[in-house]
């Protein structure tokens, strides 16, 4: 029943799966029980005690709101964006557009904060501006290959039906290519988080867990800032969890292409 989990292009079964996941997860709390102190790994104990004591003095929670109520703004924002440049794409003269966007992902947020200052009011938007920014450019270029990935004869099919301009960009890509679009901004939310730290960072005025965390790490408390990132983790799956979920609900012909 296992061996297939262990044998390249297999396909094991879902309670396997379940399994080996459940013994990998033991085998790394054992491996953290036992680890020395001289690894610089905190203990659970010390985790747990700095958890509690953030979530009722320094308000760990609230902080993951505010952070987790930018994330959603910024996502859908950049998804609205990303997605509507990726499908103007299947016309020739906005494809300089998508290049232009996707291109600007090179860019560090150092250098930039100056110009969206300048365009906000506040630094609750400069907040959200720069995380939209930085979860746009990066889902553009996402957005656009899988655009440029529907084959050719997808598109004569569509032809052969009837359907020219924008009604065949409506049904080839943005109803076809839908279940593969949502999957891109679950992922794009995920690493919003990753971006979110440098943004809080910069932007300190309006707190957050990044904040918090930079903090932490600044005091060099290892069993604050791991329980911070472990928060973060939790949050972070359910949100994947649901985001997952949502996926399946308005394309459920996904979840029956992942079985097969």
């Amino acid at each position: 029943m296992f061996a297939s989990l262990f044998v390249p292009f297999s396909t094991g079964s879902k309670f396997s799966l379940k399994f080996l996941s459940f013994i990998s997860l033991c085998i790394l709390v054992v491996a953290w029980l036992v680890a020395p102190e001289s690894s610089g790994i905190p203990t659970l104990s010390s985790i747990g005690s700095a958890w509690n004591l953030m979530a009722l003095q320094q308000g760990l929670l609230f902080e993951l709101w505010t952070s987790a109520v930018v994330i959603w703004k910024a996502l859908i924002i950049s998804a609205i964006i990303s997605c509507g440049i990726a499908y103007l794409t299947t016309a020739d003269g906005f494809k300089s557009i998508g290049t232009f966007v996707s291109s600007m992902r090179f860019l560090g947020f150092a250098g930039l904060t100056y110009i969206f200052t300048l365009w906000t009011h506040d630094d609750s938007q400069l907040k959200l501006a720069l995380l939209t920014f930085g979860m746009t450019v990066f889902l553009t270029r996402s957005t656009v290959d899988v655009v440029k990935s529907v084959p050719q004869s997808d598109i004569d099919y569509g032809k052969s039906l009837g359907l020219t301009g924008w009604r065949l960009t409506w049904e080839v890509i943005i109803r076809g290519k839908l279940a593969e679009m949502l999957d891109l901004i679950r992922q794009n939310a995920a690493m919003g988080w990753t971006i979110l730290t440098m943004v809080e960072g910069l932007v300190r005025a309006q707190g957050g867990i990044g904040t918090l965390l930079l903090n932490q790490n600044k005091s060099l408390n290892l069993s604050a800032v791991f329980a911070i990132q472990l928060t973060i983790l939790a949050y972070g799956i359910l949100q994947d969890i649901a985001l997952n979920y949502f996926r399946f609900t308005v394309c459920p012909w996904s979840r029956l292409n992942r079985s097969a």
